[in-house]
């Protein structure tokens, strides 16, 4: 089905729920995942990458993370010892260098004083949002879903895991927000029948939004103007 025609229809604010897509839009983690990826590439004696290279790669996973940033030639048993030490480097590495977005610990708050339930969904691996919300964000969403996990979601843009959190948090579709800083989040908002927001801060080019076929229902610049989609707003 074309983009186009699976453009959610007829949904306009209030809403009541909003469920964030978690690296590249609600935190900026590319300094660390880069800091991280390169300490264990260079462990395996391959080649290490610059940040631009590192934010090239990430938004679909560590294994996607990770299967790209080794070198082409790489045995797929070497790539798969790589990202198993990637994920066990992970629980030891401190993250200092992740941070909230500007404005976005403001939004959280506002969204939550508006009575609006909160959730984050994303592809990465279950254990590390488990670990960085709790660091970054303590406190700020009612619930964070990664890639694995106990209850194992398909990726984004399958819609299963962005459905299951919607019902999770006692709401439907026709009241969910989901933001992201990538075409790959417009999809599965789209898939599941949510309003969809863009934002312009993370790790995409807002061009690549209507350049993949998913163009969002609002594109916003600073975190502030998605609270002008919850209640409570003249």
């Amino acid at each position: 089905m074309a983009a186009e025609e699976m453009k959610t229809l007829a949904l306009e604010p209030p809403f009541d729920t909003f469920i964030f897509d978690l690296d590249g839009t609600l935190l900026d983690t590319l300094d660390d995942l880069m800091v991280l990826t390169n300490d264990v590439l260079a462990e395996f004696d391959m080649p290490t990458h610059t940040r631009e290279e590192i934010n090239s790669y990430v938004g679909n996973g560590a294994a996607a993370l990770i299967y790209q940033a080794v070198p082409a030639d790489t045995p797929p048993a070497v790539a798969d010892a790589c990202l198993a030490r990637w994920k066990e480097a992970y629980d030891a590495y401190p993250n200092d260098l992740t941070k909230p977005y500007p404005g976005v610990v403001a939004l959280l708050a506002a969204l939550r004083e508006r009575g609006c339930k909160l959730g984050i969904l994303s592809n990465k691996f279950d254990r590390g949002v488990t670990f960085i919300v709790d660091k970054c964000l303590p406190g700020a969403v009612d619930t964070a879903h990664g890639e694995g996990g106990v209850r194992n979601f398909p990726r984004k843009p399958a819609p299963e895991g962005l459905l299951a959190t919607i019902e999770e948090l006692g709401s439907t579709p026709a009241r969910t927000v989901y933001v992201g800083d990538s075409p790959g989040d417009i999809h599965v908002a789209r898939n599941a029948g949510c309003y969809a927001v863009g934002v312009a801060w993370g790790y995409h080019d807002p061009a690549d939004f209507a350049a993949e076929g998913w163009a969002p229902d609002r594109l916003v610049s600073e975190p502030a103007q998605i609270a002008a989609l919850a209640p409570g707003v003249a």
